[in-house]
């Protein structure tokens, strides 16, 4: 069974500025622990796309929500994915901080799970799914493969 949330608008709820530092701070010790890269401004989101570009390399990106237990319940599913391709880059956006991002990519449930390569979006993942993500992003890397070869 898959499960996601629908958002037909992406909304964001008022934040404490010291809770948002708080939350930010442990997002960076996150990052250093971790495969996933969190992009927390659509200056960071350029940054990452753009090098993955320069580099060849691939993309996925988990779009997320702290209100959406679905697509939080995937966090740590998508740690381990990122931890099996290390030739791939995977990055998670929360739709409520960077919205802009969000917008431009055309998120509108979540989780949501793009698949990229070149700036382009090549597959697409709707809802809590592991075995369809595991599946996609799989056949992504095998086309890395045969790309390279």
């Amino acid at each position: 069974m898959v499960s996601y949330c629908i958002c037909i608008q992406i909304h964001s709820s008022p934040k404490k500025k010291k809770k948002e530092q708080s939350r930010k701070m442990e997002g960076h010790e996150q990052i250093n622990k971790s495969r996933v890269l969190k992009v927390d401004s659509e200056e960071s989101w350029e940054y990452y796309i753009t090098h993955a570009t320069n580099q060849a390399c691939p993309v996925v990106v988990h779009f997320t929500a702290a209100w959406c237990m679905p697509s939080v319940a995937m966090n740590q599913f998508f740690e381990e994915l990122a931890s099996t391709y290390p030739d791939i880059l995977f990055l998670t956006v929360d739709v409520d901080d960077v919205k802009p991002v969000a917008t431009k990519m055309e998120v509108k449930a979540m989780p949501t799970f793009l698949l990229m390569r070149e700036k382009a979006v090549v597959d697409k993942v709707l809802g809590a799914n592991p075995d369809e993500i595991r599946k996609r992003v799989d056949s992504l890397a095998q086309s890395i493969r045969v790309y390279q070869a």
